[in-house]
């Protein structure tokens, strides 16, 4: 009701504006030119006062609603009446520059959505409106996580088990908290991302939900992997996040006791809005388990850094450091050397460098779908996918084709 009589009061004054110039201008230009400039305008209602009479009246008029409105906005509604006046809505908002190339098309909800913060962190994606939560925001959680390295998911509206949940979220006007909706099948999905350092993947995004949620997103997105960020290969300590705190604190202690075997415990919560930040935690330093107090400073030139941190850096790791394998033990039996267990020390890495000295081996995958497939490894194909023969005794053979980024667990069955 009160914007009504706002814009109501607006309008009227507008009209009385108007016709008042218009009887200027049919009582003369120059009186038409004039009434353009407040000052002029007054002196032609004094020196024209019977022409000028109707239309004062009318803009008067519309003062009365106009403050009516007013009153009422700022008895119910203060803080916006406040942000009204400020005037700050007449300035444009700043787009806010995560660093990512993000293109997407499509809509949240029934309305354009273009996401300018992207993230799988923990297993979760993020796909956001602004740099904390403001209009709108998707999320994509995925059941098996995320361990690292390139991601590729199918999901068709069939599927049941096992399944990512969608979670939107978007903020209606004059509320105070967003509006949520779960998504648990029934959509389709295909993602297929690729990692790039330090902290990134890029890749295709699809998304169609069910038409009631009006919701259906395709593109290229780029996502952070954690909240560092980087200045080309340095870590921008001007961000705040606790993540960057972490690799603060232990990029200090690596320096000052001039070891990289630094394992540091989860620091408390802290304001990031601080200048200064002083707290205690836990650290193993070369094995040896100790409990240090920390204090933090912010400036907005050098960003967060430990007070009084004059260690020199580290030199570059060795090759020996770079490389540390453990030898792969040879059985000894009466005095003859056996040929090495290829199970010890087997992995799916070990399996992608050398893939020729596994072949025809007997192996079982587990998938991130809970799906399992046994066979004889016959290679990697062209396009970089597992190929896994198994037999179908009498009725021929079957190859599973498995991308590395799906293989939750693989074991070697035979040495």
């Amino acid at each position: 009701m009160d914007a009504l009589l706002i814009v109501g009061g607006l309008l009227l004054i507008l009209c009385g504006l108007v016709w008042l110039v218009a009887r200027a201008f049919s009582t003369s230009l120059l009186w038409g030119y004039g009434s353009l400039l407040p000052p002029l305008t007054l002196a032609f209602v004094v020196a024209h006062w019977r022409r000028a009479a109707s239309p004062v009246l009318l803009l008067g008029m519309g003062f009365i609603p106009l403050v009516v409105g007013v009153t009422m906005l700022a008895n119910h509604n203060p803080e916006r009446l406040a942000a009204i006046l400020s005037l700050d809505w007449l300035e444009p908002q700043p787009k806010i520059d995560s660093g990512l190339n993000i293109q997407l098309l499509g809509e949240l909800n029934g309305e354009p959505f273009a996401p300018s913060l992207g993230e799988l962190i923990d297993g979760t994606l993020l796909l956001r409106e602004g740099d904390t939560f403001t209009h709108r925001e998707l999320t994509i959680r995925l059941p098996g996580g995320y361990r690292g390295g390139d991601l590729s998911i199918d999901v068709l509206p069939e599927d049941v088990a096992d399944l990512p949940q969608i979670e939107l979220k978007w903020l209606l006007a004059e509320q105070d908290l967003p509006v949520t909706r779960l998504v648990s099948g029934g959509y389709t999905l295909h993602l297929d991302l690729h990692e790039e350092a330090p902290n990134l993947l890029r890749g295709d995004l699809h998304l169609v939900l069910p038409a009631g949620y009006r919701t259906s997103l395709t593109g290229s997105v780029e996502l952070f992997t954690n909240r560092l960020r980087y200045r080309g290969e340095r870590v921008d300590t001007r961000y705040h996040s606790q993540e960057t705190l972490a690799w603060v604190v232990r990029d200090y202690l690596q320096r000052k006791h001039r070891t990289r075997a630094v394992e540091l415990q989860a620091i408390p919560p802290l304001d990031l809005d601080a200048l200064q930040l002083d707290f205690e935690t836990d650290a193993r330093i070369a094995g040896v388990s100790r409990r240090i107090p920390i204090s933090l400073t912010r400036s907005e030139v050098h960003g967060w850094r430990v007070k009084g941190d004059d260690a020199p850096e580290l030199p570059p790791p060795s090759e020996a450091e770079e490389e540390r394998t453990v030898p792969v033990p040879t059985t000894i039996v009466r005095g003859e050397e056996r040929p090495v267990d290829r199970r010890i020390g087997f992995s799916l890495q070990r399996l992608l460098d050398s893939p020729s000295r596994f072949l025809g081996a007997l192996v079982r995958v587990q998938t991130e779908r809970g799906r399992s497939a046994e066979g004889r490894f016959s290679g990697v194909n062209p396009e970089g996918r597992l190929v896994i023969q198994h037999s179908l005794g009498g009725q021929g053979e079957a190859n599973f084709l498995l991308r590395p980024s799906e293989v939750v667990e693989i074991q070697l069955l035979e040495p």
